[in-house]
């Protein structure tokens, strides 16, 4: 094994043209992009350069990455088929206050059962009360803000790269020293929402009768939630058995759930699919990318908690969050300071863990359940914003309020 192999800069160029593909292919042939077999195609054409690369130079790293996919994969299809059988019943309303209090309830949810979880739960009936309106695009743009993404810190099970600081002796307690973060962003976010669903809502027209319904609420399939149970307590097993458990708890979700449940969810297979596709790609891509920041990081001169916070977050938003996480912790470690955990100060620790989480919500890529929003979402016949589209709107909302939190927090 050679591990002191050091990329050059050229082998990112691959990983640099996938996200290009998945950026501009949808506008300039959407057509082509739609089938999954050319999404498979584009997908392993920039893959096998990197390919060839780890496997003269580090084989291990391709193992390891390969490996990571594989469980993530795995949790992913798991959440998204038990979520798939529970099925919120009944008239949910759709209103700027009730679409705001679900996004509230989510961004909460999602710190006992991830924001995998809590995504693939909520948007189907986010989607449902909504699709009348004629123009919702921002429904699911601030659904993958607050319930993708931002609303997971508190605790380890909301987002993989807390899970991972678990993992290396972080208290699973810790996280919750970061509710003033978490109660000013999903604070802001939320205010945010709820103006914009408004003038919105008075730009479109709709009719109130179209926006209330009078059936009540109704929670079908719960026999789904001690799948999800099993599921959660999987997250803290040892390989093989984490990803055994969660393969049966699908199997028992599928068996278990009436056909009619997923008839009304919407429900069938595509989106996870497309996702498995194009997320393989990456994980092989960004081989060489996470190689260079591993070794070559700290010459970018990283030393205060808003460097932290930015530096972190910028590159989760397009490389995957959790070893971008573990990354930043070893360059915070390597300043030579003392503190409780990964030997660095908690203010250090506290701007990658939040750098981390928040900044995913930048691409539709700088998280999973993103692009399995964006695809359930384009499945159930709306129309998202394209991949530039929907960072006109991070940039536009989420920049700001980072900037708000480096003040806050991080001076």
């Amino acid at each position: 094994m050679h591990r002191d192999w050091l990329p050059e800069f050229w082998m990112t160029l691959p990983f640099i043209g996938l996200l290009l593909s998945i950026a501009l292919a949808p506008l300039v042939a959407g057509r082509f992009w739609s089938s999954l077999k050319n999404q498979a195609a584009i997908a392993f054409l920039f893959s096998l350069p990197v390919l060839l690369l780890c496997c003269l130079h580090a084989p291990h790293l391709l193992v390891e990455n390969l490996g990571s996919y594989v469980s993530f994969v795995i949790l992913l299809a798991s959440l998204f088929i038990v979520s798939g059988g529970i099925w919120l019943a009944g008239g949910l309303q759709s209103t700027p206050a009730a679409n705001t209090l679900l996004l509230a309830a989510g961004a909460v949810l999602c710190n006992f059962i991830g924001t995998t979880g809590a995504s693939m739960v909520l948007i189907r009936p986010l989607l449902r009360a909504n699709l009348h309106r004629k123009h919702h695009a921002h429904l699911p743009v601030f659904f993958i803000f607050l319930v993708s993404n931002i609303g997971g810190l508190l605790t380890p099970l909301g987002d993989p790269p807390l899970f991972l600081g678990f993992l290396n002796g972080v208290p699973f307690f810790w996280t919750l020293k970061l509710f003033p973060g978490w109660l000013t962003a999903v604070a802001i976010l939320l205010t945010v929402f709820y103006l914009t669903d408004r003038v919105i809502l008075a730009l479109d027209k709709t009719s109130p009768r179209a926006m209330r319904s009078s059936d009540p609420i109704k929670l079908k399939g719960k026999r789904n939630i001690l799948c999800f149970v099993a599921i959660i307590a999987a997250v803290f097993m040892p390989v093989p058995y984490r990803e055994i458990v969660m393969i049966a708890a699908a199997f028992v979700s599928l068996r278990v759930t009436p056909l009619t449940y997923h008839k009304e969810n919407g429900f069938h297979f595509h989106p996870i699919y497309e996702v498995a596709v194009i997320f393989l790609g990456i994980f092989i891509t960004m081989v060489p990318a996470l190689e260079l920041l591993r070794l070559r990081g700290g010459e970018l001169g990283i030393t205060q908690p808003w460097q932290f916070f930015w530096a972190a977050g910028g590159f989760s938003s397009v490389l995957d969050n959790a070893p971008t996480y573990l990354t930043f912790a070893a360059l915070g470690q390597g300043l030579g300071l003392s503190g409780p955990y990964f030997r660095m100060p908690e203010n250090l620790l506290r701007a990658i863990s939040m750098g981390s989480v928040f900044f995913g919500a930048m691409t539709y890529i700088g998280n999973a359940p993103n692009f399995m929003v964006r695809s359930i979402a384009n499945h159930s016949g709306w129309k998202m914003p394209s991949f530039f589209g929907y960072m006109a709107w991070s940039a536009a909302v989420l920049l700001p309020l980072f900037l708000v939190l480096t003040l806050i927090f991080f001076r």
